[in-house]
């Protein structure tokens, strides 16, 4: 393709995001969605789809800086997939640990609260920057900050895998695996105000500052105390991610010490290899594990989340096995299977691993045309994640959910290896078939991923998970609720504990484990009995308030068709003496419960 006509087509792929963002803006969300895909405008997708199918085709077939055109219209594209919460003027999106983040940013912005006070202040202190300097509402200063620590993702994985292997192929495969945003599994990790996920999106920063000092020289540029600038930017990087969330730092820093040890190996048994030229990285093992130390371990969250690992390890009741056990009956009862749940949200997770790890084999066997010094930096990653295997292990027989947030980390480093990994494949494809051909193949594999990739990327009914959309209506219900509720008088949701609400309104030092507003503890009323019509014994307590929006009405009625609560018993509230209603809009119902007797 001609010079001119490839910069008119990269061109016209940027107009088409540009339009599907006025598209979106100017249909904002007006009401509850469980699903962004469905709610945004048709228009929308079909200009980003346009869009994305030239950057796929222009970053594969081409190199320089017409590849790099091509990477970016690709990562601006799927970035604009990720705002579209902002774009489309969410009120808020997030009822689980972004309300308590919620609650924290509104404690630093009224000053309850120094942000060196939190464990992880990263993402609440950009939120209040927003805040503060440009005057948004601390919800939307989220979202914001939210998309501002992804685009280091799409921005670096790229840049690691070009120093890494240099080929032009692989960062181009790179940037487009870096586009299915693999990291995110809607188990443990999200595209939200989620600083555990939020985190991930900064690794690929930390290990590009790390292949960067392994491979590049440093003799002349040096800073004071002889150290070289690399080694700075490899200590900032980890500082930054420290701050957005302590656990992904700790695995960076089980893998500098897994590459340290790989050092360590090699000088004591060669005389001659590539990694005996490489500077070593044990004064960054002790510093960056000395920067966890002194953050981490004088913190109360800290102790007692390790202490809640080793419980879980020495019960015998707490795991993963009983729970996926306990989904999948739940997901036959509604139509659904794991192995169905499994395709739409792991697949191309499962593709791109299984071409990872025969990638990683194939390097140890000496069977790729790989140099040797590429291949001592592939071993340091994929060596690493040997030990990182092993805290999955430890995490999944503990505390689940930390396992899964270990996936998360772990295919970051597996997307920054698959760029490399797809070369490799791409190149051996092209001696049977032509190279056009095995390009095409390619793209045609990595399109499929792709379109998986970003069909999960938030949730949705789809993968029997409705979004997280919060509205104005939820949000005035709830702070109506709390600031006229009766002293002493808790308050039950319908599957979900209302004290997330309370953060975001009031923050954190007057909600804890109870509701600021009235002082009074909360909790969820007991399905079984309050779905039979015994309202007032559906909680134990003579008083009550049952309080549920338009998202615990489509989660537990549409997508998980009346599994735990049924229609009529929401239904028959209003014809119940002992049910008043106190507060009432078009998506928050709230009802005062008092006993029958």
């Amino acid at each position: 393709m001609r010079r001119s006509t490839l910069n008119v087509t990269v061109a016209v792929g940027f107009l088409a995001v540009a339009v599907g963002t006025l598209i979106a803006r100017a249909n904002p969300a007006t009401a509850y969605e469980s699903s962004v895909y469905v709610g945004s405008p048709t228009s929308t997708w079909v200009v980003f789809a346009f869009a994305l199918a030239i950057a796929v085709g222009t970053t594969l077939s081409c190199r320089g800086r017409r590849q790099g055109y091509g990477i970016a219209l690709g990562g601006t594209t799927v970035t604009a997939i990720v705002s579209l919460p902002v774009i489309r003027n969410y009120r808020f999106a997030g009822m689980g640990d972004a309300m308590t983040h919620l609650g924290w940013t509104r404690d630093i912005v009224s000053g309850g609260t120094a942000p060196h006070e939190l464990f992880y202040p990263g993402l609440h202190a950009i939120a209040t920057v927003f805040h503060v300097v440009g005057g948004v509402p601390i919800e939307r200063g989220l979202l914001i900050a939210m998309v501002v620590l992804f685009v280091p993702f799409v921005v670096f994985v790229p840049l690691a895998v070009r120093d890494m292997a240099g080929s032009g192929l692989a960062v181009g495969l790179s940037a487009i695996v870096s586009w299915m945003v693999l990291p995110v599994n809607n188990i443990a990790t999200f595209m939200g105000v989620h600083t555990n996920s939020n985190a991930l999106f900064l690794v690929p920063p930390v290990v590009f500052a790390l292949v960067t000092y392994l491979r590049r020289r440093s003799t002349v540029e040096r800073l004071p105390f002889g150290l070289s600038p690399f080694s700075v930017l490899v200590y900032l990087t980890g500082l930054t991610l420290l701050l957005v969330h302590p656990q992904q730092m700790f695995n960076i820093i089980v893998l500098v010490a897994a590459i340290s040890g790989v050092q360590f190996l090699a000088r004591r048994r060669f005389d001659e290899h590539p990694m005996l030229e490489h500077p070593t990285t044990y004064a960054h093992t002790i510093v960056l594990g000395g920067m966890f130390g002194l953050w981490a371990l004088g913190n109360e969250r800290f102790r007692s989340a390790a202490t809640g690992l080793v419980y879980g390890l020495l019960s015998q009741d707490v795991g993963a096995g009983a729970e996926v056990d306990q989904r999948g009956s739940s997901l036959t009862d509604i139509g659904g299977s794991l192995a169905e749940l499994f395709v739409k949200m792991f697949l191309d997770a499962a593709i791109i691993g299984l071409l990872v790890g025969l990638f990683v084999l194939a390097v140890w066997l000496g069977r790729t045309s790989l140099d040797a010094e590429s291949r001592s930096v592939v071993n340091y990653v994929s060596i690493g994640l040997v030990p990182l295997g092993g805290l999955f292990a430890v995490y999944f027989v503990g505390t689940p959910t930390m396992a899964f947030r270990q996936v998360g980390f772990i295919y970051v480093l597996l997307t920054i290896l698959a760029g490399i990994a797809l070369a490799q494949f791409t190149g051996g494809l092209s001696s049977l078939l032509t190279r056009p051909g095995a390009n095409a193949v390619t793209a045609l594999v990595l399109g499929c991923c792709l379109v998986l990739g970003l069909l999960t990327v938030f949730a949705s009914p789809l993968i029997y998970n409705p979004g997280q959309h919060v509205t104005p209506e939820m949000m005035s219900g709830y702070e109506d609720g709390l600031d006229h509720g009766a002293e002493g008088v808790p308050y039950a949701g319908m599957g979900y504990d209302p004290y997330r609400y309370d953060h975001g309104i009031n923050g954190i030092p007057g909600g804890g484990d109870t509701v600021g507003g009235a002082s009074a503890a909360t909790g969820t009323v007991n399905a079984t009995v309050f779905s039979a019509g015994n309202y007032s014994g559906a909680y134990p307590t003579d008083e009550y308030y049952f309080v549920f929006t338009e998202w615990d009405r489509t989660k537990e009625i549409d997508v998980y068709q009346e599994l735990n609560y049924r229609e009529a018993a929401l239904e028959g509230l209003d014809t119940d003496p002992i049910a008043n209603k106190v507060v009432s809009n078009d998506e928050f119902e709230m009802y005062a419960i008092r006993s029958g007797s």
